[in-house]
């Protein structure tokens, strides 16, 4: 049962940030806490995943702030962070012998991760007067968030 709920989580940071979920998991399968080799999730693991998921996930950051940038609740950005959720929930399901639940728990995740991060940012952004603190905050939330889930895998 941990691992639907790590899986669920992961993919709630992905609703928040689409590319911090995987990126945190592909760190995790290069470090070998997480074992997918004999998975179809085996390329997480491989030396150049991490470094490339984490390039994107740091420019997802920055264009994050822009103010061009459109609503995660649009459907290409909002489909976008469903399949960082069940790519990263299925890894943390993988390493517990049932990827196609991780899978669903970390699409589920997403969705709530999305919906809910949208609106405690809108929050905070009225609270501050601004955007850009609140996206600061979330950013350093779904950080930490991948971190500690990826380590309780």
């Amino acid at each position: 049962m941990l691992p639907l709920i790590l899986a669920f989580l992961i993919g709630s940071v992905a609703g928040s940030r689409t590319l911090i979920a995987p990126a945190a998991v592909s760190w995790a399968a290069y470090g070998g806490w997480l074992d997918l080799s004999g998975s179809w999730l085996f390329f997480l693991g491989h030396p150049v995943s991490p470094w490339v998921f984490t390039a994107m996930a740091v420019g997802e950051l920055v264009v994050d702030k822009l103010p061009t940038t459109p609503s995660r609740k649009l459907p290409f950005p909002f489909v976008s962070r469903i399949a960082g959720g069940a790519i990263a929930g299925a890894a943390i399901g993988a390493n517990a012998g049932f990827w196609i639940g991780g899978l669903v728990a970390g699409g589920i995740g997403a969705v709530v991760g999305t919906l809910a991060g949208y609106a405690l940012r809108m929050r905070m952004a009225a609270v501050f007067g601004r955007d850009r603190p609140a996206a600061l905050v979330e950013d350093v939330v779904a950080l930490v968030a991948a971190a500690l889930i990826v380590t309780a895998a």
